[in-house]
């Protein structure tokens, strides 16, 4: 027969319990900040649009410059960067919105979700036209499908062969920067 070792199975349940403890008290800490980032939803107006998916929002006496979350638009330089740019424009410059934050990316750039009563979702709006990508990492399902749908109409920039989607041009442009030493 073999030795129990009681000492260290009581040990190990310890050890376990303490883990799903301490992972319990994380995830009410999580969500506590998901709570607490739905309180920094805010109203504001957008002052400015800088491209087609980054605005300039003013609440109160505060300025934000926000990124669209779950989009990325055509860069300057790149086809269809000035018709994103303008029906981003016209879809909220001047606009009173509510600012649904999402955190921020990890350049620190805020990522925001705008709501105007009564209008459709500009992030929505964007992909339909062709005028957007979906995220590079971790694409929202609703907004991927708007795009696969404006993919095979070969709307705005699915009207190419082959478009190059913005993270990919950001990336060759940075290669053509010239290294300091």
């Amino acid at each position: 027969m073999i030795p129990i070792d009681t000492a260290g199975i009581q040990k190990f349940v310890t050890h376990k319990t303490t883990i799903h403890m301490k992972l319990k008290m994380i995830s009410l800490f999580l969500l506590a900040g998901v709570s607490l980032c739905r309180a920094q939803d805010m109203k504001g107006v957008v002052t400015n649009v800088f491209d087609g998916n980054t605005i300039e929002v003013t609440a109160g006496s505060e300025t934000y410059k926000v990124l669209l979350h779950g989009i990325d638009s055509p860069e300057p330089g790149q086809h269809f960067a000035e018709q994103a740019k303008k029906m981003l424009e016209k879809l909220l410059l001047k606009k009173s919105i509510t600012l649904v934050m999402h955190g921020k990316d990890r350049f620190g750039n805020r990522l925001g979700e705008i709501k105007i009563d009564g209008a459709p979702d500009p992030r929505k709006e964007m992909v339909t036209e062709g005028l957007a990508w979906t995220s590079e990492r971790e694409p929202i399902d609703e907004l991927e499908s708007l795009k696969e749908t404006a993919r095979s109409q070969g709307k705005g920039l699915w009207r190419e062969e082959n478009p190059t989607p913005p993270w990919i041009f950001r990336r060759q442009q940075s290669m053509l920067v010239e290294k300091s030493s």
